[in-house]
């Protein structure tokens, strides 16, 4: 057995996929199975199967020391991230606008532990439309990043992005579908609060109906752009699991008149392959085995939002025209599998560049 499908078995275990200590484990490079759970931003996560594994089964002492450091860190900003989303909600409702988080902090109630998740940025989206977003956003932090679909907020110490819309799709005619469909759907997110697992606070997030169709539309656009990883990927699991109560064949119809159909085969084909989803789970799609396993190698090279992949070119001190060759033929090794996508992303990322300028958004 190989150190990767040694991995995937210790995930499963990890998360509760599976109840009983994997056999595997015996044969485990502990050194490799650190290095691919850092690559995939899962160390907290395996770290929460690692506790329950027996003295003869656990990594070496001086790793697992350092395990433990990296889980008490994970542990630690999850909190404060907790922190900064509750400030954040309060903030842009004092001055008048409905809020949710996306992703993120609402994923990681999904969990097992909900502190095990690895947190990245808080992406917040503010109701009020791009322009008076963006005025705002101008008032108290000038000269902030513009993207199609979020601006940057430094506002705090995590990482905001302020959406005016959750994700789009660079095929023009697939985004205007989901565009609407966000638009028909966004106001009851910003109602759907929960409480944080302190007990003590709580936040708006999206409902499972709208992450379901969200999340993997968020995951779709990323293959295109940079890659995803297997943190997405166990995200996503879970948005699946508390979805079994759907209606499963509105669910399909929503993916094939939305565009994402093809992509939610290969994904359904990479949970099974990891996590072993059962095929009458695929609420969604059935899976699809060869756009699947394409993923997968993908995933499994590029790790985290494809950080790692560096087959083309590397990332560091690249100017912007480097930058734009570099994801146009990341997008061109999608071409085979999902043609429209793969060939608006170029044209895409241009003409929205030529908006900014003519916008004054040239920062």
């Amino acid at each position: 057995m190989t150190q990767q499908e040694i991995f995937f078995e210790l995930l499963r275990f990890s998360i509760g996929v599976i109840k009983e200590i994997p056999a595997s484990l015996k044969e485990a490079d502990w050194q490799d199975q650190f290095d691919i759970a850092q690559k995939q931003a899962l160390l907290g996560v395996l770290f929460h199967g690692i506790k329950l594994l027996p003295k003869d089964l656990a990594p070496p002492t001086p790793l697992l020391m350092q395990w433990v450091a990296v889980a008490e860190q994970i542990r630690r900003q999850n909190i404060r991230t907790n922190t900064d989303c509750v400030k954040l909600q309060k903030h842009f409702r004092a001055i008048g606008f409905q809020a949710c988080i996306l992703k993120g902090q609402g994923n990681a109630m999904m969990y097992p532990d909900p502190y095990i998740r690895t947190s990245g940025d808080i992406d917040i989206y503010v109701s009020g439309g791009r322009k008076r977003v963006l005025e705002y956003v101008e008032k108290i932090c000038p000269k902030q990043i513009v993207r199609y679909h979020h601006v940057d907020f430094s506002v705090m110490k995590t990482p905001v992005e302020v959406h005016f819309t959750p994700s789009y799709m660079y095929n023009p005619w697939a985004n205007c579908k989901l565009q609407r469909w966000f638009n028909r759907n966004m106001d009851e997110q910003c109602f759907n609060e929960v409480e944080l697992p302190d007990g003590n606070s709580k936040i708006t997030i999206p409902t499972t109906a709208f992450n379901v169709i969200y999340q993997l539309s968020h995951l779709y656009r990323h293959v295109f752009s940079e890659g995803i990883g297997l943190r997405q990927l166990v995200d996503y699991y879970y948005v699946l699991q508390n979805a079994m109560h759907l209606d499963h064949i509105t669910l399909r119809n929503e993916m094939k008149h939305l565009g994402l159909y093809k992509f939610a085969c290969a994904v359904m084909y990479v949970l099974h392959e990891v996590l072993a989803l059962p095929e009458n789970k695929m609420i969604i799609a059935p899976m699809d085995k060869i756009r699947g396993k394409f993923l997968l190698e993908e995933v499994m090279i590029g790790g985290n939002f494809g950080q790692y992949d560096t087959r083309l070119s590397s990332r560091e001190n690249e100017d912007k025209v480097r930058r734009y060759l570099r994801m146009s033929l990341h997008s061109m090794r999608h071409v085979k599998y999902y043609p429209a996508e793969a060939l608006c992303e170029p044209i895409f990322r241009a003409s929205f560049g030529v908006w900014k300028k003519l916008h004054a958004y040239t920062h």
